[in-house]
């Protein structure tokens, strides 16, 4: 028995689902679409404006990996409040001003399911394991990478090589 996770496995990306969005400059925007980034490399940061470990390393290191490789016109960059509690407190404002807060110009999502109020739309479609969370889905859709453990150095090393 080993005691490192297994490795999982590469899937199909399903579509998002996500309907609330903001561009890379705050201002509300029509849905965003897995489709809309056809033959890119998709960076995708799953959050909650409540959770610690989401400003404590996730958002520093999303902010690290935009920064580095903001030069790579083959890779895009989103980032999704997937709410699964705390309905009240992970809100579409609260989505925004994290946006603003970490000056981050990419592309934001709220999702809190189609009425709102029940679970993430992309938690259950992508089987994320909760807030922070990173997906990268390669040009032909697939997920190679779902965990909330991210080296955002060796992540960097590794998105300068996609050609």
């Amino acid at each position: 028995m080993s005691n490192h996770p297994e490795q999982k496995q590469v899937f199909n990306a399903p579509e998002f689902h996500v309907n609330d969005w903001i561009d890379a400059n705050g201002n509300k925007t029509k849905a965003i679409k897995l489709s809309d980034y056809k033959g890119k490399f998709k960076i995708v940061y799953c959050f909650q404006s409540w959770c610690p470990g989401c400003h404590s390393k996730g958002l520093p290191d999303l902010k690290k990996m935009v920064e580095a490789l903001k030069a790579h016109s083959n890779i895009t960059f989103l980032a999704i409040q997937t709410v699964f509690e705390g309905y009240e407190a992970n809100t579409y404002q609260k989505m925004v001003e994290t946006q603003k807060k970490y000056d981050l110009k990419i592309p934001f999502g709220h999702d809190a399911g189609d009425d709102g109020k029940s679970r993430s739309n992309m938690m259950t479609n992508y089987q994320t394991g909760g807030t922070p969370w990173f997906l990268f889905i390669d040009k032909h859709d697939n997920v190679v990478f779902s965990d909330f453990h991210l080296n955002p150095d060796a992540a960097i090393n590794f998105l300068k090589t996609i050609g």
